[in-house]
């Protein structure tokens, strides 16, 4: 197999693996970087293109795809709940970005009849000369790592994973066999994440302390996966007050309820979703803001959505919270409420009166679980790192083979490798 690296090397966002056969090429994933004019990763035609196989819905590992189905001709294969939670990310996507894209909503309709979908775990062939197989990633619902093999060749894409369960998901599934090469994550190769319980257990006392004083506590999260999994820890927690959600996570929560399959613990999910106070207008928000409860709502880092109505009240409280549970780039209305202490309120930006705490409530393996995937590996691959940011990537490839003697690179956009 000839592997081209079209994007994500070192860099986080618009992933993209070309791999060649002896006939055939496929894709693993196409993203984007989705900031206010998004890019892509170098252009591979679509006619040259057999399959993309997407490990999971986020937009910098799906965000280009559309391209590939402006006709008939390209097979998407990626997991049923992918698909769906993707289309709802894409649509979005759409709605704020489509002066730039090239496609539009029927592009997605075509994507999607020209779907085959995979269960989590479930092998099969692809263009005639892959078996490709998709064990669960643990990162996201509905989100895998892919296994490619071709003349005996076996080569592992990690895209993005989560070794430990959350109350959401159930971990990585590491058996992976015996291995020729792998290209891995880095995002956090150089970081260790907080113990996911203690982390669990401040955010709810943080939770219990801001309504229990009469306050509102706002928890910007992500559409999709962030806002089940706060909602689920706080039904865990046995949280007592009001819990409301709003926004295009509750459209996700519809998706979410038809493949529950993919969830660690379905009751937990059902008991969560079917317990929280669904926001449906301009009137309840107004109220809900001025009431005593938990608010989760998108977009987590506070550049759209809902929670920007909710952020312009709620932040000039002193007696208010805000929780920022999810990752926020540098420039994001998140990150400078976070490291300035001031938000954007009628263009100007002014100081934050509400208690602003973070919680690390990433999907993503920290530097422990990434070095311990790294020591359940069978076989000599050779292993690539991607998907961090500076000089992540060859910091982490470097300690791969010092720790555990393997072959080792980390690749620059447009190489080329043989596995």
């Amino acid at each position: 197999m000839e592997v081209t690296f079209l994007g994500g090397a070192k860099e986080v966002g618009k992933s993209a693996i070309l791999v060649k056969g002896k006939r055939n090429q496929v894709l693993l994933d196409y993203g984007a970087n989705t900031g206010k004019v998004p890019s892509f990763p170098m252009h591979v035609k679509p006619k040259e293109v057999h399959s993309v196989l997407l490990s999971h819905a986020h937009l910098d590992h799906s965000g280009g795809v559309p391209l590939f189905f402006l006709r008939d001709g390209v097979k998407l294969i990626t997991t049923g709940l992918s698909l769906e939670l993707s289309t709802l990310l894409l649509q979005d996507f759409i709605k704020l970005s489509g002066f730039y894209l090239q496609f539009e909503f029927l592009d997605l309709l075509t994507m999607s009849k020209n779907t085959e979908r995979v269960a989590i775990g479930e092998g099969r062939v692809v263009a005639e000369e892959f078996r490709a197989r998709f064990p669960n990633s643990g990162h996201l619902p509905g989100g895998t790592t892919i296994i490619l093999e071709n003349d005996g060749r076996r080569l592992l894409y990690t895209s993005d994973v989560n070794l430990r369960d959350s109350q959401l998901l159930t971990g990585l599934d590491t058996d992976f066999g015996e291995l020729d090469a792998v290209i891995t994550e880095s995002t956090y190769a150089t970081a260790d994440h907080e113990p996911r319980e203690k982390i669990e257990n401040d955010f709810v006392s943080f939770a219990n302390e801001v309504v229990e004083r009469g306050g509102v506590l706002l928890v910007p999260a992500f559409s999709v996966g962030r806002a089940q999994e706060i909602a689920c820890l706080l039904r865990a927690k046995n949280f007592k007050h009001t819990v409301a959600m709003d926004g295009m996570a509750l459209k996700a929560n519809e998706i979410l309820f038809r493949y529950q399959e993919a969830l660690r613990d379905p009751e937990l999910f059902r008991k969560a979703i079917e317990n929280i106070q669904v926001v449906s207008g301009w009137g309840e928000r107004k109220r809900l803001a001025k009431t005593p409860s938990v608010i989760i709502s998108p977009a987590g880092m506070l550049m759209g959505g809902a929670s920007v109505f909710y952020n312009q009240s709620i932040s000039q409280d002193q007696k208010n919270g805000i929780s920022i549970v999810a990752f926020q780039v540098p420039g994001s209305p998140g990150r400078t409420l976070l490291d300035r202490g001031m938000t954007l309120i009628g263009g100007k930006l002014v100081p934050v009166k509400a208690e602003v705490r973070r919680f690390d409530f990433s999907g993503h393996s920290g530097r422990a679980e990434l070095f311990e995937m790294i020591s359940r590996l069978k076989g000599k691959p050779k292993i690539y790192a991607t998907h961090g940011d500076g000089d992540t990537c060859e910091v982490f490839a470097k300690e791969i083979a010092e720790r555990f003697g393997f072959e080792t690179a980390a690749p620059d956009v447009g190489a080329k490798i043989s596995v």
